[in-house]
């Protein structure tokens, strides 16, 4: 009976919970239906996306909005990726983008819409758009390309006392034909310009570039852009470019003027800032000092142009400066190269006193010599030093022995005497016949 009624209990129970879970599973679907994209709130692709040249390693990204886009009044931007030749991605609101990169080995990029103020809806498909490779063939391009700049005083414009100079090397494609000839072009900012000085190699080819001044600003922080074209009757010359960042091509000059003085034992040294457009705060320098006599180097990096150390006052040093671009005014780059040593001390000179004393015991050891050289040839030695006679001595009186030996002979009596002393005298043996 208690069974039936437990039975009962269930089924009455599952009647009550069945429209509970319909009206839950209804609820559902209308939510899901209601998340749904409506065709009106889609973010669709850019247009007319075009990749344009407008300068030496320089692109022009373009693209624009979708007309159909809806609705109106949102705020759209763009994921911009580039493909290649290095992969890189960024966001913009703008529907242009200006790049600078080596293109010899083609360009490829793609953009899509996005909502700017937020990512509560999806993004639109990408679009994409390329730059084929310009034609050339394989091997002939240039190689190992490398540049470095230079700053000079520029005497004849006040308003630019200081020019950059640009100087390019690099070797022949290993597959171009002997009738190749190759041409350089730089482009800083919006200034490009063909090289006119050239060095050769023995088939009269170009294999290095000498820009005297350019439009590049040491300061600036523009990349450079270097592109070699090259020519030949036999075949497509492939041109080949290069971007270089200044901080790390730039050739610091060594610092000016560098004076040292030793007053007692303190060593004063002092230079110029090196020819620069940079002002004096933003330079840092290391101090190189040669002990020439201990042959001990001792290194300093200081952001002063001046330098005192405490040294040996006996002795000779050698001292140099080199100079870099601090990393407050810009990336750090390379060192300058040493500037001329410069001598100071001199470990060839003795004190006074040292010197006195090494003459006076020389001028002593030189008059015993002459000295003793003419007492020994003119026996004056023995004339002022006679020898001293010894005394007498008696002592070995008392110690003679006679040893008498009496010989019974027909015809010889032999007596012998023997006198025996100590020792340290003399043993002197008389035979009496």
């Amino acid at each position: 009976m208690v069974i039936g009624n437990k039975r009962i209990t269930r089924s009455r129970n599952v009647i009550i919970m069945a429209p509970a879970l319909l009206i839950l599973l209804w609820a559902t679907v209308i939510l899901k239906a209601d998340l749904l994209p409506d065709k009106k709130s889609l973010l669709l692709p850019p247009t007319n996306f075009t990749i344009t040249v407008i300068g030496l390693a320089q692109v022009l990204l373009h693209w624009e909005p979708n007309p159909d886009q809806e609705p109106k009044n949102v705020e759209l931007g763009y994921h911009v990726r580039i493909n290649a030749p290095q992969e890189e991605d960024y966001e913009t609101r703008n529907t242009e983008s200006k790049l600078v990169t080596v293109l010899h080995q083609g360009f490829s990029a793609s953009v899509q819409t996005i909502l700017w103020d937020g990512h509560s809806l999806l993004p639109s498909d990408w679009v994409s758009a390329e730059l084929k490779a310009p034609p050339g063939s394989p091997g002939t391009s240039i190689v190992n390309l490398t540049c470095t700049t230079n700053t000079v005083f520029n005497n004849s414009n006040p308003l630019r006392p200081y020019q950059v100079s640009l100087h390019c090397i690099w070797l022949v494609g290993k597959d171009a034909p002997e009738d190749t000839q190759y041409f350089l072009y730089y482009r800083y900012g919006s200034m490009t310009e063909e090289c006119q000085e050239y060095r050769k190699d023995t088939l009269k080819r170009n294999i290095a570039c000498w820009f005297p001044r350019t439009f590049i600003s040491s300061r600036g922080s523009d990349s450079l852009a270097v592109q070699v074209k090259g020519s030949s009757k036999h075949t497509i010359i492939k041109p080949f470019d290069q971007l270089f960042a200044l901080h790390e091509i730039d050739r610091i000059n060594p610092p000016e003027n560098v004076t040292a003085v030793i007053e007692g034992s303190g060593l004063s040294i002092q230079w110029k800032k090196p020819v620069s457009a940079f002002p004096i705060h933003c330079f840092e320098y290391e101090v190189k000092i040669y002990n020439t006599r201990k042959n001990y180097f001792q290194t300093e990096k200081i952001t002063t142009n001046a330098f005192i150390s405490i040294i040996d006052d006996i002795s000779k040093y050698s001292i140099q400066v080199r100079a870099a671009v601090s990393s407050v005014c810009r990336q750090t780059g390379f060192w300058s190269e040493w500037s001329q040593p410069l001598h100071v001390g001199n470990d060839d000179q003795k004190p006074f006193t040292e010197w006195f004393l090494i003459v006076l015991m020389a001028t002593i050891c030189f008059i015993l010599l002459i000295f003793s050289l003419i007492c020994k040839i003119g026996h004056l030695w023995n004339r002022l030093f006679p020898p001293v006679p010894a005394p007498k001595s008696s002592i070995k009186d008392f110690f003679v022995i006679v040893n008498s030996e009496k010989t019974v002979s027909s015809e010889t009596e032999i007596e012998v005497i023997s006198y025996v002393e100590e020792p340290g005298f003399e043993t002197l043996e008389d035979s009496v016949f």
